[in-house]
C-alpha cells in the first residue's frame, strides 16, 4: 500500500491535531524525561489514515531518520510532547535509516516491523506470524499493537456551541402596476369668420332727367348682373401633442432587521473526586 506524508495528502491535517502541526514535536520516551528526538514527518495510507510517524533521532543518534508506527506513539498536547511506547536506544539503532526520496515499500516496512515486533507488548493481542501474509495479503489491522491509535491515550473532547447565523432571502413583497386611461372633457375656441353679403342701394345719378341717345337704352328683361358671394367657415380638428412625461423607477431602502435566539453551549464538567487535575 503507497504511503504518503500527510501535507501532500491532506493540506488541512492540522485539523486533525486540534489545530496543532504536530511536526517538531520532541519524542521522549515513554514514562520517562530523556529525549528522543522530534517529529519531522508524518506518513499515511491511500485512505489517509496515519500509520508512521518520522522520527529524527538527533539526541541519539545524530542525523539519523526513522519510522515510528502510530500505534507506539503517545500525544500529550498539554506537554506538547510524543511519547515512544517501548522504544530504547538498540531499537534505534536496528531500525533502518529513513530517507524522504525513497519509497517506501513492502520490503522496507517489513524490516521496520520486524524491529517493533521484538518489543515486549502490554496487551493481550497475540504476536502476528510473519510466515502468515506476504505483500498481497497484508494489512495494517493485523497488527493492531503498531498501527491502531490507543484511544484512553488519545482522548479528544469536542464542546458544541450553536452560533446565530444570519441569511437574507430574497422574496416578492408585492407588485405596482402602471396603466393609463383616458379623460374627456369639452374644449371650446373661437374663430373669428368673414361672410360677404350683397347690398342693393339706390341713388339718383347726377344727369338724372338726361335724354339718352338713340340705342342707347335697351329694354330688357332677365339677368343684368352677376355676383360671387363667399364666406369663411370655421375648420375645427384636433390633433395630439406630448403633455407631460412619467418616469419609472425603483430604489432600494436599506433597513436593519434584528432578531434575538436562545443559543446553546457545552461546558466540561469534571468529577474526580480527591484526585488532583490541572486544567491548562
Amino acid at each position: 500500500m503507497a504511503l504518503y506524508k500527510v501535507a501532500d495528502y491532506d493540506p488541512n491535517y492540522r485539523d486533525v491535531f486540534q489545530g496543532q502541526d504536530i511536526k517538531d514535536m520532541s519524542v521522549y520516551v515513554e514514562g520517562g524525561q530523556e529525549k528522543v528526538g522530534t517529529i519531522n514527518d508524518i506518513l499515511v495510507d491511500e485512505e489517509g489514515r496515519f500509520r508512521y510517524v518520522v522520527v529524527d533521532l538527533g539526541f541519539w543518534i545524530f542525523g539519523k531518520k526513522v519510522l515510528m508506527p502510530v500505534g507506539r506513539t503517545r500525544i500529550d498536547y498539554n506537554d506538547n510532547r510524543i511519547y515512544a511506547i517501548g522504544m530504547t536506544r538498540e531499537q534505534a539503532e536496528n531500525l533502518p535509516e529513513y530517507d524522504e526520496n525513497q519509497v517506501v515499500d513492502y520490503d522496507y516496512e517489513e524490516r521496520v516491523r520486524g524491529v517493533y515486533r521484538t518489543q515486549p507488548q502490554a496487551t493481550a493481542t497475540p504476536a502476528y506470524n510473519a510466515a502468515s501474509y506476504n505483500h498481497e495479503t497484508y494489512k495494517y489491522d493485523n497488527e493492531p499493537n503498531l498501527y491502531n491509535v490507543n484511544d484512553t491515550d488519545h482522548q479528544n473532547i469536542k464542546l458544541y456551541e450553536e452560533r446565530l447565523i444570519a441569511n437574507k432571502q430574497r422574496r416578492k413583497a408585492g407588485e405596482v402596476a402602471i396603466g393609463k386611461h383616458v379623460e374627456t372633457e369639452t374644449a371650446r375656441v373661437s374663430v373669428p369668420v368673414e361672410k360677404e353679403r350683397v347690398i342693393v342701394e339706390r341713388v339718383t345719378p347726377e344727369d338724372a332727367g338726361r335724354a339718352v341717345a338713340p340705342g342707347e337704352a335697351t329694354f330688357a328683361e332677365g339677368e343684368v348682373a352677376h355676383m360671387e358671394i363667399y364666406e369663411e367657415g370655421a375648420d375645427i380638428r384636433k390633433e395630439a401633442f406630448v403633455r407631460e412625461e412619467v418616469k419609472v423607477k425603483k430604489e432600494i431602502e436599506r433597513d436593519t432587521v434584528d432578531a434575538k435566539e436562545t443559543i446553546r453551549r457545552e461546558e466540561l464538567d469534571i468529577d474526580a473526586g480527591n484526585l488532583p487535575t490541572e486544567r491548562r
